[in-house]
């Protein structure tokens, strides 16, 4: 295994209430794996890494051969977890400078995930005179965003390729059965992809919604998903002392309890801000409820150490870091020597890029410790496909036992819902009409 957890800069914060959770993590555990618990409808994540869809899967890596070899971009139009979980594992494992490296693989571009007219002039203007293909992905087809962006997209695709050409270059993620989009994609003849019934978004990566665009990177979707596999193994004993993936739920719920209301997910590889991304989502729409749950943020270092590190030393003591290190970077830099040493730097010629930005983190850890921030640090080897699938499967149990272990649902969203119904009632959508007046009344 590649993923390693360290306790020691939290230590004082936890004294003996790591052995008084037990009790709690085991009640969890129990919940999460009789599937008992709220939310048990949507546990389909937690055997998914030897249970899925083996036919499936072989014809996500088919279809990625084909748009590698017919498409210059590929387009996804998904919001939340139908982008987010795919464009970490890209960025983690190539670059965060992806689409403009150099490669075999198609330019990634991701739409559907904002109503911005701006944003979607420019996505449209950039497959300008490029051959492309389209990956929409939503559960019910009826998501706004996505929605909005798929019928200009499907226009373009139709009006640059014709329909039949298009339909071989649209690909649909969406319900095994029923919805707007299966139906359209069924009278159309697009291949089809499955988001299962019992997987919720934000758990959603390691299914077709995040495979097909990972696959079509260039990505080896086998090693991801032995990576998770061998972390579910891994991670099956209830037992905290044991379980570091359990034990980071528990340590959680300490410092929540102690006032760290804030959990603040840190990296120093740039390549990793979106893979924060995807767990600002991951815990946040599934902790943050019923007036509780850890707010989750990101920063990545050393960077923001030169705009966040002043709150982070001396402010509000509200916060915690997880700490996320790569042990062995993809490549590695030495600092020349200069005659002139105008800058003061010569101390470090010879001195490898990689084990400065080692003393970083060590000098800001123990910083940040002494200013009274508990630090969590997570070590893996190196950013591939391995790695990801483990750290996957870590963050995803660990979420669900945290949120039951804080007295949630970890698998519902709610409140995502009170924004929409306000929207459709301002954009006059049948069925809306008294709410709109009530809207437009507060708004004047």
């Amino acid at each position: 295994m590649s993923l390693k957890v360290n306790f020691r800069y939290c230590d004082k914060y936890i004294g003996n209430d790591i052995a008084a959770m037990q009790q709690e993590i085991s009640a969890a555990h129990a919940l999460l794996r009789n599937g008992t618990g709220a939310g048990s409808d949507y546990l389909g994540w937690v055997d998914l890494p030897v249970n899925y869809d083996k036919e499936e899967f072989a014809r996500i890596k088919k279809a990625a051969d084909k748009i590698k070899s017919d498409s210059e971009v590929l387009v996804v139009l998904g919001i939340g977890g139908s982008y987010l979980g795919a464009r970490a594992a890209i960025e983690f494992i190539k670059s965060n400078n992806y689409n403009l490296i150099k490669k075999d693989t198609p330019d990634i571009y991701y739409g559907g995930n904002t109503l911005s007219s701006s944003a979607v002039a420019e996505l449209v203007s950039l497959i300008d005179g490029r051959d492309f293909s389209v990956n929409v992905i939503s559960k019910s087809g009826t998501t706004t965003e996505t929605a909005v962006a798929f019928r200009i997209f499907k226009k373009l695709c139709e009006d640059r390729y014709g329909k039949e050409e298009a339909a071989k270059r649209i690909y649909v993620t969406t319900d095994r059965q029923k919805g707007a989009l299966k139906a359209l994609a069924d009278k159309e003849g697009y291949e089809t992809f499955v988001v299962p019934d019992d997987v919720g978004g934000r758990y959603s990566v390691l299914t077709a919604v995040g495979l097909l665009p990972i696959a079509a990177a260039g990505i080896d979707i086998d090693k991801l998903m032995l990576g998770a596999a061998d972390a579910r193994e891994r991670y099956m004993n209830a037992d905290i002392s044991s379980n570091e993936c359990y034990k980071y739920a528990a340590v959680r719920n300490i410092l929540y309890r102690a006032g760290k209301k804030i959990e603040i997910m840190t990296s120093y590889e740039p390549s990793v801000t979106m893979w924060n991304e995807w767990l600002k989502q991951l815990f946040g729409e599934s902790e943050g409820k019923d007036g509780k749950g850890i707010y989750p943020s990101s920063v990545i270092f050393s960077t923001d150490l030169h705009s966040m590190g002043q709150y982070i030393q001396q402010g509000e003591r509200d916060l915690f870091e997880t700490v996320l290190w790569v042990e062995n970077p993809s490549a590695d830099y030495a600092v020349p020597f200069d005659e002139t040493d105008g800058d003061g730097l010569n101390f470090l010629a010879g001195r490898s890029m990689h084990s400065i930005n080692k003393n970083a983190h060590d000098g800001t850890v123990l910083a940040h410790f002494d200013g009274e921030v508990p630090n969590i640090l997570i070590t893996v080897d190196r950013q591939d496909e391995y790695s990801l699938g483990e750290m996957i499967y870590f963050f995803e149990l660990a979420c669900g036992i945290s949120g039951y272990v804080l007295g949630v649902n970890p698998f519902n969203q709610p409140g995502v819902e009170s924004y929409k119904k306000n929207m459709f009632a301002l954009l006059g959508k049948p069925g809306y009409e008294a709410e709109a007046e009530k809207l437009k009344t507060r708004l004047d």
